[in-house]
């Protein structure tokens, strides 16, 4: 029986965590690989109240995709999460919850390739005065870097991305393909 190697990619937003994970998965899907990619949106649609970016919210919608994750492994050879998850201890309990085959992946960028990016436009939001709960970005929502991760992508715009993909690319492969291995 399979098992889901499962890749939680932690990152402010606009930082890449999507676009690395759709790369991903039509790569491995390529391969042949089976593979369900479950973003933050996910967890928050799964309530019948609206969860905001506050610490409870938070932490609730990261447990939420957690077991959606649990739940959905056995379906996939793989499940890439792209989530903000800011709060360290939240993910010390998902890494607990989703051990063994979990691997925590932090994607980082400075904070000006991401007002430069800005795909939804918070961070613009918050410069103007429309929005004050950014995660990372707003002093009253901090964003926690990881202490504890398993790998590391920096998608600044110093960086080359299309390398970013591929090394990103590269290490879920690998750990994928040794995942699957180690379940049969």
């Amino acid at each position: 029986m399979k098992k889901a190697s499962i890749f939680w990619c932690t990152g402010m937003s606009g930082v890449g965590k999507s676009t690395l994970s759709e790369y991903a998965k039509s790569e491995l899907e390529n391969h042949g690989y089976n593979i369900l990619i479950i973003d933050g949106d996910v967890g928050k649609n799964n309530y019948e109240i609206k969860l905001g970016f506050g610490k409870n919210d938070v932490e609730n919608n990261n447990l939420n995709v957690a077991r959606i994750c649990k739940k959905e492994r056995f379906n996939y050879d793989a499940i890439l999460v792209p989530i903000i998850s800011p709060l360290e201890i939240v993910r010390c309990t998902v890494r607990n919850i989703l051990s063994p085959g979990f691997y925590l992946i932090c994607i980082t960028a400075d904070i000006e390739s991401l007002k430069n990016r800005d795909p939804k436009g918070l961070y613009k939001k918050v410069d103007d005065g429309d929005i004050n709960d950014l995660i990372g970005y707003s002093n009253s929502n901090p964003y926690e870097m990881p202490i504890d991760y398993d790998f590391l992508v920096n998608t600044s715009k110093k960086s080359d991305f299309k390398k970013s993909k591929e090394i990103f690319m590269q290490f879920v492969f690998k750990k994928c393909m040794n995942h699957l291995l180690c379940n049969d």
